[in-house]
């Protein structure tokens, strides 16, 4: 098997398109289509299905697509050993995140890190904390950086950076001109909910269990899948919620909408660096791994409320 078409076949799988595929991969759709019925011709099995609009993979090609992932690594590390043989270290670093983590910290230390190192590329990739996780346990991310913790025992968990949360609501609402308010408040307000996938909803259901309220108590009214998302519905009035401070900061300068302390309850949470177990690292993101331990914040995040 030609690693090229692995390649194509793998980024296939990703994006459940060929014609997204094409464009990824620099190749025509035709070449594409091509290369997929070469490897399954060569294979003698069936490994992709067209389900309406995307694709998928048969079980086989689940399977070919575990193996072929590895064999790619395989290969990378391979030329990036050789480059750092010869003093120079190459290569590209697949780092997974959180919202948070992925969208207000980690730009800034690529682009420190790439400063340094300017022949090591990356690719960032941004998700709920759970999915992110379940990417390097298997082996399509090398590094994660998410929001939260859980029991995963094929993973290593780092604690570092830190993060803190606050209530979040329209500038036109009666919290919005109070010292604070008591969490057992919210529980007759609208309340916007991130997806339970994120790090951030598995804090916030944390600590108000912690505090003696579930959060399926509150009055959902939304359930949305980006904390910039939330961020606008809050702005448009349709409920409060509970965010991090450093995503809110932006709309809080600009007026859109205002943060209140809840009252006794220390919103803070601290985020994770994760790697696979046993597990060595390529050569590039070993570097990168061990940059973002000596890594610390420039800015601190703003004060949480509460």
């Amino acid at each position: 098997m030609e690693l090229r078409k692995l390649e194509v076949f793998c980024k296939v799988v990703e994006l459940k398109s060929f014609t997204r595929s094409a464009e990824a991969v620099l190749l025509s759709q035709p070449t594409v289509s091509e290369h997929i019925r070469s490897l399954e011709e060569e294979l003698g099995q069936k490994l992709l299905d067209r389900a309406g609009r995307e694709v998928e993979p048969t079980p086989v090609g689940l399977l070919l697509y575990n193996y072929a992932l590895k064999i790619l690594r395989l290969q990378q590390s391979a030329l990036q050993a050789i480059e750092q043989y010869g003093g120079k270290l190459v290569g590209r670093i697949m780092i997974g995140s959180g919202t948070i983590p992925g969208t207000y910290i980690l730009p800034e230390i690529i682009s420190r890190f790439r400063g340094r190192y300017p022949s090591i590329r990356a690719t960032l990739r941004i998700a709920g904390s759970q999915l992110i996780a379940a990417e390097v346990l298997q082996g399509q991310l090398e590094i994660g950086v998410v929001g939260a913790r859980w029991n995963e025992k094929g993973l290593e968990w780092v604690e570092h950076f830190s993060d803190s949360l606050t209530l979040v609501v329209h500038t036109g609402h009666p919290f919005a001109s109070r010292p604070d308010v008591g969490l057992e408040e919210l529980a007759g307000e609208p309340f916007i909910l991130r997806e339970p996938e994120s790090g951030t909803r598995k804090v916030i259901d944390q600590i108000f269990e912690e505090h003696g309220v579930k959060t399926g108590s509150l009055t959902e009214v939304a359930e949305i899948g980006s904390t910039a998302a939330v961020l606008e519905a809050v702005r448009a009035g349709l409920g409060i919620a509970v965010l991090s401070a450093r995503a809110a900061e932006r709309d809080v300068r600009c007026g859109g909408v205002a943060v209140v302390p809840i009252r006794g309850v220390r919103l803070e949470r601290p985020f994770y660096m994760i790697r696979r177990k046993n597990r060595e690292l390529s050569p590039a993101a070993a570097v990168f791994w061990e940059y973002l331990l000596k890594e610390q914040e420039d800015d601190a995040p703003p004060e949480s409320a509460g």
